[in-house]
């Protein structure tokens, strides 16, 4: 069983198109959400890093495909896994031509890349079901793309609203799907979630090592 708790993170390289992205021959795991949703802080915390991922107050900033490369301890230098911090969708503060050049460049990777496990659709949980998050996860399961809905910010919220928010999100995907995809609750602040996503990942990646 792999040691989860002290990973082996760092950063591998950036990607401007798909055909520049690291050979397809390791699990990989994308992370994207729209603006404000938390990302980087979440992809620090499950690393355990403080500042691997950059954040910023500007929204769409990140314009590339960023991959990390995952070690476990004992792996001896081989990644275990990629992390993939993908640009994110429906920047308000972005111009339709900078959303469209996100389109072509997640679109492609998303429908294309062979060793992509899942893409974890990172979610605000303050607010209401959001056009731009369910369209995004409706055209996801459209195309057949795996993926996992994270909650962020879990810590912003008192208990009663927090599990009130999550059960409207699950009663609005009950709409149009047959079952809800998977779904963690985190706070990168608190460090919530991080052992569930890890166990997941690291169950998903013996899956596919059984292929």
């Amino acid at each position: 069983m792999a040691n989860t708790d002290h990973l082996i993170s760092s950063f591998l390289k950036s990607s401007a198109k798909l055909t520049q992205c690291p050979n397809p021959d390791t699990p990989e795991y994308a992370f994207v959400g729209r603006s404000n949703v938390g990302k980087s802080s979440l992809i620090n915390m499950i690393l355990g890093r403080k500042d691997l991922a950059k954040t910023s107050g500007r929204p769409g900033k990140t314009q590339l495909i960023n991959h990390f490369s995952i070690e476990y301890p004992g792996d001896r230098g081989k990644p275990s896994w990629y992390l993939v911090d993908l640009p994110g969708y429906g920047y308000a503060k972005v111009s339709k031509s900078v959303r469209d050049e996100f389109k072509l460049l997640i679109n492609p990777y998303l429908q294309t890349r062979e060793n992509l496990l899942c893409t974890f659709v990172l979610i605000d949980v303050r607010h209401n079901p959001q056009g731009n998050d369910l369209g995004f996860m409706e055209w996801l399961g459209e195309k057949g793309i795996p993926f996992a809905m994270v909650f962020t910010k879990a810590d912003k919220e008192k208990p009663a609203a927090l599990k009130k928010n999550i059960e409207l999100y699950i009663e609005e995907m009950l709409t149009t799907w047959e079952a809800v995809p998977p779904y963690f609750v985190t706070s990168a602040t608190k460090g919530t979630g991080r052992d569930e996503i890890l166990a997941f990942i690291k169950e998903t990646n013996e899956l596919f090592a059984e292929i």
